[in-house]
This record gives C-alpha cells, structure tokens and sequence, in this order.
C-alpha cells in the first residue's frame, strides 16, 4: 500500500467539513478516493436535497462523469473534514493500473446497475411493458440479497463453520455453503457475509477480501480478485482465486486481523 500511496501522494487534497466539492448537473471530468473523512452523496429533490449515501475510506465516487463524459447525476459534500485523492481523466488508467482493486469495485458497481436494468426490463416485459410503476425501487444491496438469495438458505439456523476472531472474541457464524469475507461496501450497497467491519477500524480488510466454500461437507477458502494486503492460511500467503482445504483450528489471517477457524461439534 505504500507505493500506492507515493504513487498518488501529489493528488492529495484537504478538504474542510462543509466542502461541496460538486454540485448535480454540474460537468466534471475528476474522480474522487476518500483517503480520509466522510463524503455525503446528495440528490435533489422538490424541497431541496437528500443525503442518498455517505461515503468513507477507501470509497471512490464521480467516476461516471470521468468515464462517460455525462453531467454530474448526484451531488457531494463532506462531511467531515478530509482527505481526497482527486484523479483526473489524464492518469486514470494508472490509478487503474496501481489499484486494481478499485478498479475490480468499479466493474461490480456497474455489473450491479446492469443486473438492476435487466430486472426492470424483465418486469416490464412480464406486466406487458405498461407502465413505470409507483413502487420504490430496491437498493443496491436489496437487489444483490435477492440475486444471490442472501438469508433465504434451508439451513440458515444451523452454521457449517465459524470464525473466531483473535482480537475481540467475536464469532461468525458460517450458514451457506458459499460466503464472501470482508467489510461493507458503501459504494456498491453489499454486506458480506461474513461482515469484519466492526474488527477491522483501520480499514486494511478488503471488501471483498476472501471466499469460504463448502463443498461436499469439506471447506475450503480463497482470496478474492482485487484483494490488496494479503490473505494467509496458517502464515502462508493464499494465491487469488485458488480453492485451499482450511481445518477445523487453522488459522486465516486478512492483512492483520486473525481469525481461527471452527467447525461445529459432533453429536456424540
């Protein structure tokens, strides 16, 4: 992360609370990355404006305007006092080249409004195309729960597996027999299965930092794409991608955080 942070150390800017650093509708050709602070993400409205998302380390916003040349569609102001990296379209290909992480973000973010696009346009055809509707429309992390069908497994009282984190105690239970490990993502709207966000305050754990699997009763657990500082399995460095066997007292370290793996005690 070091050379990350060099890398863009010159694009680096303070901004103070209150800051509004663009307004909706306005033509903008700069992304931001929160180094620092909270962002408020605002839309306008008949009375005024409404805070649709608030933003924090690590997050990236007003990638639209830079990638497709269209008018702001949102505005943003801070929250706090902070620091931004601001990029624009001239080195944006080699902040994608040194973060592929927030590059790998960038495609989910999208795969996600495309998912969203054809669902509406699948409801449309199904109701014979009339009409826009008067419903609310889901956001972002109701429309992934309902994709991949988050909290509606058979067995979601019984856990296949656990992990138990070394630095607080605190368990997380394993109910699918696929589950993403890592920390809330307030750009895309996921929450992991396995959420570390509350363990992980220095922010070093990847969104989407790990992958358990459980097939045919054995589990086994791999470092998702993009993930930047590490995953270890009992002090050795996990490949990306690669299915590893992990035992039940193994040992799965993301970045700096340990948690020990547990599987469930057998009826006697």
């Amino acid at each position: 992360m070091s050379a990350e942070k060099d890398a863009f150390a010159r694009f680096l800017k303070h901004f103070p609370k209150g800051a509004v650093l663009f307004n909706e509708g306005d033509e903008g050709e700069e992304m931001f990355i929160i180094r620092s602070g909270r962002v408020a993400i605002k839309k306008r409205v008949p009375h005024g404006d409404v805070t649709v998302a608030v933003l924090e380390k690590g997050d990236f916003f007003g990638e639209m305007a830079l990638l497709e040349r269209i008018p702001r569609t949102a505005g943003a102001e801070m929250a706090e006092d902070g620091d931004l990296i601001v990029i624009g379209s001239e080195i944006f290909g080699d902040m994608v080249k040194n973060n592929p992480e927030i590059a790998v973000r960038m495609l989910r973010k999208y795969s996600l409004r495309l998912r969203e696009t054809t669902r509406q346009l699948e409801d449309m055809a199904k109701s014979g195309g009339g009409g826009t509707g008067t419903g609310a429309q889901p956001s972002l992390a109701t429309m992934e729960r309902a994709v991949e069908g988050k909290g509606t497994g058979p067995n979601e009282s019984e856990a296949q597996a656990y992990f138990i984190s070394k630095a607080s105690g605190n368990a997380f239970p394993v109910f699918r027999g696929e589950s993403l490990i890592g920390r809330y993502d307030s750009v895309t709207g996921l929450t992991p299965e396995i959420d570390l966000t509350n363990e992980d305050s220095a922010r070093n754990i990847s969104r989407r930092h790990a992958r358990i699997v459980v097939k045919d009763g054995k589990p086994f657990v791999a470092e998702e794409i993009g993930t930047m500082n590490g995953t270890y399995l009992n002090g050795q460095k996990l490949p990306t991608g690669v299915l590893t066997p992990i035992a039940d007292g193994d040992e799965l370290t993301l970045c700096r955080l340990t948690l020990t793996f547990r599987l469930p005690s057998k009826p006697s």
